[in-house]
């Protein structure tokens, strides 16, 4: 059967007492729109439709900047409830489909599994109307799920409408849903506005039940799917609870966490077997970490790719590619375009930004190596610095293999150091260094050598 989607991101959430957005606060490194959107991700036979509302521009564009064209939006103004977000999508997917689903932005833990399994049992008990619930003790909020002694939902009370006995209910409803296409759209103009002038989607219920239909409900077997964010408590519990499946599904992969508890690993991360993660390590982006590497504690590493069997302490890289059998650390800095060949060494303090470092090169502690290319098995001495920058530009140092780099060596580009050349400690080096050459002093000079 055909299904369309619909997902409901128009709310305000005054409650995340925030200037951004709610459905743009970000859950595991992305924002929960986008987040909740996987869920839905090849499910739908047509682009899913984004209802949007308040700040509907800036949360379009954040949308449009990472799907690019795959997904339909509407707009409601007024936001007039959640039975009229859905109303807004009529123009788009009336007539389209079989059965709608309607899942909401604020709550990114419902899995694509559960998805599917509301849809198969609305087919397989030929409800008109299948909806989500979690058994839970905390109410959070959410309404109460009646059944009737045949398992069918009778109705879903609202908790500010329970009566005591109602509010012992531990099946709370979840606000995600799977509905008949055709009852749908015919039943939206028999909603009723509450108090406040706002229309829900849960009474949509109460017209099932009336006509005789059914309703049928789906108990998420994880109840962590089921939380939702309304202020930034849920929103630590969300992240919280994200995270650790993650980690979980990366454990069971063969990747060792010596504490998951305070490790952080984005969705778009690549992990290889018998990776080992410290704690306080965070990986971010599109990081892809190779096998047998050890990653940690205390490191942040972002849209960077290490090779096998290297090691980062205490460091942070960002856009860095890092060869195999590196050794990093503690303390040391990958900045943007820094390119680590395999079997490299950084010391602790060293900084190294849009530069290679050939194979086998050793990069001692409190050095910095800039706009630089570094042949094969160069030291680059401690306190060594490329001064790539005059004020308005950036210039290039360039050094060949088998260089030796004294400690506290100011290299002043352009520069360009030859093979098997070496510096003294404390050069100054302002002029190009020949092959085979020894300079010393400031400014440096080739060492006379005396017969």
């Amino acid at each position: 059967m055909t299904i369309a989607s619909i997902m409901l991101a128009a709310g305000q959430g005054t409650r995340m007492r925030s200037a951004l957005p709610k459905v743009l606060h970000k859950v595991l490194g992305k924002p929960m729109v986008l987040q909740a959107l996987t869920a839905v991700e090849g499910l739908a036979d047509i682009p899913p439709v984004i209802i949007l509302g308040h700040a509907a521009d800036e949360v379009r564009a954040a949308i449009e900047a990472e799907v690019k064209g795959a997904v339909q939006f509407a707009i409601q103004e007024p936001q007039l409830g959640t039975g009229h977000a859905v109303m807004c999508a009529r123009e788009l997917l009336e007539g389209k489909s079989e059965q709608v689903l309607i899942t909401f932005a604020d709550m990114p833990l419902l899995s694509k599994e559960s998805i599917k399994s509301i849809v198969k049992l609305r087919e397989d008990t030929q409800s008109v109307m299948t909806i989500t619930t979690v058994m839970s003790e905390e109410s959070r909020g959410f309404g109460r799920v009646i059944r009737g002694d045949d398992g069918s939902v009778l109705a879903i009370v609202e908790e500010a409408d329970c009566t005591p006995e109602q509010l012992l209910v531990r099946e709370k409803n979840t606000s995600a849903y799977c509905i008949d296409a055709a009852w749908l759209w015919k039943s939206l103009d028999q909603l009723k506005p509450s108090a406040k002038g706002e229309y829900y989607i849960t009474d949509l219920v109460a017209l099932a039940v009336a006509e005789g239909k059914r309703v049928s409900a789906y108990v998420l077997t994880d109840p962590t799917e089921g939380l939702g964010i309304n202020d930034c408590v849920d929103l630590a519990d969300t992240e919280r609870a994200l995270r650790m499946r993650v980690n979980r599904e990366w454990m069971r992969k063969g990747v060792s966490f010596i504490d998951p508890f305070t490790t952080i690993v984005e969705g778009d991360v690549e992990l290889g077997m018998d990776v080992t993660l410290y704690p306080n390590t965070i990986l971010a982006g599109k990081t892809k970490i190779g096998s047998n590497s050890v990653i940690g504690p205390n490191t942040y590493l972002t849209d960077t790719v290490v090779g096998e069997s290297s090691t980062i302490q205490y460091s942070v890289a960002e856009s860095a590619q890092i060869g195999n059998h590196v050794s990093m650390g503690p303390f040391a800095r990958l900045r943007k375009g820094a390119v680590l060949k395999d079997h490299v060494h950084i010391g602790n303090f060293g900084e190294v930004k849009d530069s290679v470092l050939g194979e086998g090169t050793k990069m001692g502690h409190f050095s910095y190596i800039g706009n630089a290319d570094i042949g094969q098995n160069v030291n680059i001495g401690a306190g060594t610095i490329t001064c790539n920058y005059d004020g308005k530009n950036k210039h290039h140092t360039e050094i060949g293999d088998n260089v030796f780099i004294g400690s506290d060596t100011m290299l002043v580009a352009p520069l360009k150091i030859g093979k098997n050349a070496s510096t003294g400690a404390g050069a100054v080096v302002i002029k190009d260094v020949p092959e085979d050459t020894q300079v010393v002093g400031v400014p440096a000079k080739p060492l006379e050598r005396k017969d």
